[in-house]
């Protein structure tokens, strides 16, 4: 079967009430967006309650087209479609029997038809359409049996201003489009974590950019580039990111030679969190994102946690404090970012890791300690946020 429309199938989104329609544009947006990767051209309109994708060019790829819709938050189902005119039931019973017989060669199968009436002026309500057009695709290939319960095929019927003709519901990410939920500031390192943190805040509707934390000569050229790799895979899912790296390596031995080796990572987060909260406010985000999970490593627990989100005065969202690490691993393999997170390249927080790090700091303790950098902590500081460098990632 040729399909040249896809009905595309939403769930939040149909709540929003009064309000649905910037959903829903938000929602085309991003499906254009998604398209411009692909092959041929299409035309992505809302009408009725519904999204559809017409293919307007000769050629296209079937397959490329639904992987790229598979990226775009706030679709739950991709339907391939026949679309035809709101023509009399005598038609419309003969173009359902043509489609199932060119979708499904082999009839040893069982089926059902699930007809929707949106438009009360046809000559046929639901329930009578599904006993028509059951009974008229049995006449048709008696090989056929009928199970309402538990199909292997079934056949759906929406009559709208015309009749969509359909029976596979290929899967989307879920959650609400791009765009309608704010933006945030993700903090970025080369691990497994918060490239699914940035993927999981997104799937939320959160526009991201991002920031890695480098630290050279410790750390390589290659770990950098490694960032900007993790940071093109999500951006299939996110849209553009623009990933701004911090030179911390000046911040970072100022601590390691002034501050208790123990809560070397407390102290160091802190910073971090410190300059990716500037950075936030400067680039118009309401947020943070990290990719913590609770009780994970010795500065994510809830304790750590607790001191780490001390010099934040925007909200931390951290998508992933209740997941366990093959969660997350799950999920990274999904997106495709598994393979590239653990490639070996180190990022700065592992090459000044403590060898027994405090697990319950003390927030008025590490403040005392942090005192012994005020000697040059700001201008540090200042140059640490003079450093940024901005890289644009579509």
């Amino acid at each position: 079967m040729n399909y040249r429309t896809f009905l595309i199938k939403y769930a939040e989104i149909g709540l929003k009430g009064k309000n649905r329609y910037v959903f829903e544009d938000a929602l085309v947006k991003q499906i254009n967006r998604a398209l411009k990767r692909c092959e041929g051209s299409f035309d992505v309109k809302r009408t009725e309650g519904r999204v559809t994708i017409d293919v307007t060019s000769e050629d296209y790829d079937f397959d490329e087209t639904i992987a790229a819709l598979q990226t775009v938050f706030g679709i739950t189902g991709i339907c391939p479609v026949v679309v035809v005119d709101k023509v009399p039931y005598a038609e419309l019973s003969k173009e359902v029997v043509k489609y199932f017989d060119e979708v499904y060669p082999d009839k040893n199968k069982t089926f059902k038809v699930f007809a929707r009436r949106a438009h009360k002026d046809y000559e046929m309500d639901s329930m009578e359409l599904n006993k028509e057009l059951g009974h008229d695709i049995l006449e048709a290939f008696p090989e056929l049996t009928v199970d309402v319960h538990h199909p292997e095929i079934q056949i759906t019927v929406e009559v709208r201003n015309v009749i969509y003709i359909y029976s596979e519901i290929l899967p989307g990410p879920g959650g609400m489009p791009l765009g309608t939920n704010g933006k945030a500031m993700l903090l970025l390192s080369g691990g497994i974590d918060s490239p699914v943190a940035g993927y999981m805040i997104a799937k939320r509707g959160v526009v991201i950019d991002a920031v890695y934390f480098h630290a050279p000569p410790y750390t390589s050229e290659r770990a950098k580039q490694k960032v900007v790799d993790l940071a093109k895979l999500i951006s299939k899912y996110t849209g553009p990111i623009r990933l701004h790296v911090i030179n911390f390596t000046d911040i970072q031995l100022a601590i390691y030679e002034k501050c208790p080796h123990e809560e070397l990572t407390i102290i160091m987060r802190r910073y971090m969190m410190k300059i990716a909260e500037d950075l936030a406010k400067a680039n118009d985000c309401q947020a943070l994102v990290t990719g913590e999970s609770l009780g994970q490593v010795a500065s994510q627990t809830i304790h750590a946690l607790g001191v780490t989100n001390e010099v934040c005065t925007l909200p931390v969202f951290r998508p992933l404090i209740g997941f366990d690490k093959q969660d997350i691993i799950d999920i990274s393999e999904k997106i495709n970012t598994f393979e590239t997170s653990i490639l070996p390249f180190e990022d700065c927080c592992t090459i000044f890791v403590a060898k027994h790090p405090v697990t319950k700091p003390n927030l008025e303790i590490i403040k005392r300690h942090e005192e012994s950098l005020n000697d040059n902590i700001d201008e540090l500081y200042k140059k640490a946020i003079e450093s940024d460098e901005v890289i644009s990632i579509w």
